[in-house]
């Protein structure tokens, strides 16, 4: 979708992460762009950039934008926002828009992860998150990925082929990648050590959604989500199916744009 310039009034929403930064411009009850930038040592020029480049895939300008909401680690750092919502939030309601069937979500973000419960609006029930420990999210991915010499996306499509998955036998990423450079010295294959971390993974989610007592439907979202491996382990060990959104590392700022919609007539955009 590309709306006219001249007769467009759209919201924004901006999701500040400290891997990551995301924009979505939300108009006439459809995502109209997003964009997705790495968050580097400066959320602030971070929030700049992701805005430009939302804008400049939308055709618009900011003089388009009635308003915008702020969300994630950075989300002070987004000046141009009219307020800032809490991340949790507004993965609620960016996965109530997309799933309305959802009620248990899971978000696999580079410092850590958690699950919670929305209701049918997509309001946050109740959540866990994961230990401080990088083992319990997408870090953990991070980490075996630059053992491996691999971009951390490959590790998914990378675990498909494994013939003997390594077993990692600690729950911390200190030791994880340890264990995965002495599992590389003994022969393991990048195949084989990819399985493994994403199972070790999947039994922390598993932990969480069991935590927080899991309730249909259920969706991933977050960088982890991507990870195909991770994925298919998330689904046998819980013998669910989850929902993937197409992207799901935008789904924080859709939440936000979703909630800066609320606070302007709905009908207008």
């Amino acid at each position: 979708m590309n709306p006219s310039t001249t007769d467009v009034k759209a919201v924004m929403g901006v999701d500040i992460g400290s891997i990551t930064s995301k924009a979505v411009v939300f108009a006439h009850n459809a995502i109209v762009s997003w964009a997705i930038i790495s968050s580097g040592g400066n959320t602030s020029t971070a929030a700049i950039e992701v805005i430009h480049q939302v804008l400049s895939k939308a055709g618009l300008n900011d003089t388009h934008i009635s308003y915008t909401i702020a969300t994630g680690y950075g989300a002070a750092n987004v000046l141009s926002a009219n307020q800032s919502s809490s991340d949790i939030s507004c993965h609620g309601r960016g996965i109530s828009y997309l799933f309305p069937s959802v009620r248990t979500v899971v978000d696999i973000g580079g410092q850590f992860s958690r699950a919670f419960k929305i209701d049918h609006e997509g309001r946050l029930l109740t959540f866990v998150l994961s230990e401080k420990c990088a083992a319990g999210s997408g870090r953990l991915l991070q980490v075996i990925a630059r053992v491996l010499q691999v971009d951390v996306q490959e590790l998914g499509v990378l675990s498909l082929k494994s013939k003997n998955k390594v077993n990692f036998t600690t729950g911390c990423a200190v030791f994880n990648e340890s264990e995965a450079i002495s599992r590389i010295a003994e022969g393991a294959s990048k195949e084989d050590i990819a399985s493994g971390i994403n199972q070790a993974l999947a039994f922390k989610i598993q932990s969480l959604m069991e935590r927080i007592g899991i309730e249909p439907d259920y969706a991933l979202a977050g960088g982890g989500a991507k990870n195909i491996g991770l994925v298919n382990n998330i689904e046998n060990l819980l013998k669910v199916k989850l929902f993937i959104p197409d992207e799901p590392q935008i789904v924080a700022a859709l939440g936000a744009a979703l909630i800066a919609r609320d606070m302007v007539n709905p009908k207008s955009i």
